[in-house]
Parts: C-alpha cells; structure tokens; sequence
C-alpha cells in the first residue's frame, strides 16, 4: 500500500477558493498512492478563527464534493483533512472525513477533544461525541484530529472496535513538534497501530506549524517523516504487519480493567 501525505500552507494571504483549486492540483499528482491524506482546517487555515463562520460548510459542501471528485480521478481513498463543517442543528464542528475511490464519503470523525490553550478552537467549535471506524481495502480504518493524539482512552475505544490503522489530520505548531512526534509514536506502539499523520505547514496569523507529517508502525519504527515545507511525501507499506505484531507480541490480551481506585485504613 502506498500513502501520499500532502503537506499544506495555509497563509492568511491566500484566498481559501484559491487555497482549494492549488491543494487540488497537488492531490492530482499523488496519482501513484492507494491513499491520499491532507491536514486539518488548510482550507480556513486552523488559527484563522475569524473566517470559521464564513467558510463553514456543510458535509454535501462545495469542499467536500471537490475531494469526492478527486478521489475518483485519482481512483484512490482521498482523507480530506478537516473542514468546519457547520451541522445540521446549526453548530460548527471540526470535521475529518475520508473518502473512498468512488468517491463515497465513508468516514466522518468530528474532532472530540477542542483546544483552548492560545487558541479560539473552544469558543467557536462544538465537541463531537462519537467515534467509529470504517472498512476499507486496507482493513479496519479510524480518524483522529490534532489535539485528539492527547487522550489515550479514545484511541483505546478504536482498537475495541477494531481499528488497525488511524489517519490523524493535525494543524500541530511547531514549538510542540517533539510532542507531536512523541504521541504520534507512543499511540501507534501502545494501542499496536498503524498511524498516518498528515500535519500542516507555514505561518499562519503569526504560528508557525510543524510539518514533519510521519508514518509510524506497531512497533514504532518511523516509516517516514516529512520535512517543514509544502510538499508530497509518500511511503510504501505492509498492513499486515499490524496483526503480526499483535500476534507476535499480544499485549491487548493482557489487559485488566481496573475500577476506581480507593484506600482502605490498611493500605494507609
């Protein structure tokens, strides 16, 4: 399986519809990748909080129905990032989707964990309160978004129902990349999964984002890791080696769940 991760600037003197048609562009030359992946909010740009209201669209929106064309140009899974999806009851979220070659949108993922710290995220968007997985040709899929890397009770949820792999869209700055890197590396060896992240790039209203989108293994070997540009990075890989990881070294069996912790007079 080859993964295409696109790398996007989202600077604040872009038009977004401009922003849309090149990040279109550089998808249709990923033309040899079974999946594409980009980051989160790059149509908006994730710190330019005050256009959220004005670019939120619906999930049958114009950006949503750009990417289901992609794909089927591409005839590849196309995950879109994020966009701010403005709901049916009339919130906003921030909302990863994944489509499938025929264009079908198979996966949706709105971003259950909102950041506040040095950042409008909170005051403007709604939590999403589920999570799910999907079945694609390359087995049992999920997402998560960004700030989601930090909770690993959620991540343990998708390996419950069956995830081996997670596609994480991110808008990570670049002052926390040794964070990004270490999460991105611990849930992969934790919960043994496949993590593809796709991390965006550039100055945006004045914070620098990380870059170095990476693909990690079960056993946490960095497959690849992209720079701090715009750019394509692709890597080959084995998905199989998800269940021969699990087999070899069964850790989720191990498992013990443990009720809430209390101290009796002897333990004191």
């Amino acid at each position: 399986m080859r993964i295409a991760l696109v790398q996007v600037g989202s600077p604040s003197s872009e038009d977004p519809i401009a922003r849309r048609d090149r990040v279109g562009q550089m998808v249709s030359e990923a033309v040899s990748a079974d999946l594409v992946m980009l980051p989160e909010l790059w149509l908006p740009g994730y710190f330019s909080f005050e256009r959220y209201q004005e670019l939120a669209e619906p999930l049958g929106g114009e950006t949503v129905e750009a990417g289901r064309e992609w794909a089927k140009n591409l005839r590849s899974y196309l995950h879109l990032g994020s966009i701010v999806e403005r709901g049916h009851d009339g919130r906003l979220y921030n909302t990863a989707i994944l489509i499938d070659p025929t264009g079908k949108v198979v996966h949706v993922h709105r971003k259950v964990h909102i950041f506040g710290y040095g950042s409008r995220e909170v005051e403007l968007l709604s939590p999403g309160s589920q999570v799910t997985v999907a079945s694609t040709s390359f087995g049992t899929t999920a997402a998560t978004t960004c700030y989601d890397l930090r909770f690993p009770e959620l991540w343990r949820s998708l390996v419950d129902l069956g995830a081996i792999s997670v596609m994480v869209p991110a808008a990570w700055p670049a002052v926390r990349l040794d964070h990004w890197r270490l999460f991105t590396s611990c849930r992969a060896v934790e919960e043994q999964l496949m993590i593809l992240g796709c991390n965006a790039v550039g100055d945006q209203d004045g914070t620098l984002l990380g870059g170095h989108s990476r693909v990690v293994d079960p056993w946490g070997t960095v497959l690849v890791e992209a720079g701090d540009q715009e750019g394509v990075t692709y890597c080959d890989l084995d998905m199989d080696v998800v269940d021969k990881v699990r087999q070899e070294f069964p850790v989720l069996l191990d498992r013990r769940l443990i009720g809430p912790v209390s101290f009796s007079d002897e333990a004191l």
